[in-house]
């Protein structure tokens, strides 16, 4: 795997505010603070900027939170992407994406078991991807389903994710690492340590 072209900053290149935030995020998805926000923030100014637009897009979207990601997986899936698909695989298990969700996104939006709404979801991201364009019938499609505000949203998810997958791709970002597990005390350990206590007046 290549080395990142740009390495991720630590607390004193990308500030407090990102630093804190990376450490939070970090914790939600269950990985050590994530290198695209540390990367990304070594532009401080910049980083304030997208973070506003992607918070708006998600976690803060209007579209359910499940297709959101299921969405986000397609396109990173589409895109070659490994980090960002990695990413949201452990995102989207909060939002109610499964194993075999995830298995399907990988086969397309043919796959069985997607409801008339996800497929349309997928098959215009497809098209978006692949086109840069929806057809007629794609956006008649697209529209039955979603409302004029949703489909704006819609489009700007999957255009902001492809932006993402280039941005990530380019950079040569690496995996982010697993949080270490807490150590606690086997229930023998915490039982001896009872029993051999003084007794008390």
């Amino acid at each position: 795997m290549s080395r990142p072209r740009i390495a991720p900053g630590d607390r004193r290149q990308v500030g407090l505010a990102a630093w804190v935030f990376s450490r939070a995020a970090g914790r939600v998805a269950g990985t050590r603070p994530p290198h695209l926000f540390l990367t990304l923030a070594r532009n401080r100014r910049l980083f304030l900027g997208w973070l506003h637009f992607a918070g708006r897009l998600m976690p803060g979207g209007k579209l359910p939170r499940r297709e959101t990601e299921l969405v986000i997986l397609r396109v990173a899936h589409v895109r070659a992407c490994a980090y960002e698909f990695t990413h949201h695989v452990r995102l989207g298990r909060r939002a109610g994406v499964t194993e075999a969700d995830v298995e399907r996104v990988t086969q397309g939006p043919e796959a069985s078991g997607w409801s008339a709404r996800e497929r349309t979801l997928l098959t215009c991201a497809d098209a978006l991807l692949a086109d840069g364009d929806l057809d007629d019938a794609a956006w008649a499609s697209l529209r039955s389903h979603l409302s004029e505000p949703l489909a704006l949203e819609y489009l700007l998810l999957v255009g902001h994710y492809s932006m993402l997958a280039t941005t990530i791709t380019t950079l040569r970002l690496q995996p982010d690492r697993p949080r270490p597990r807490r150590r606690t005390a086997p229930p023998a350990t915490a039982e001896r340590s009872r029993t051999n206590r003084r007794p008390t007046d």
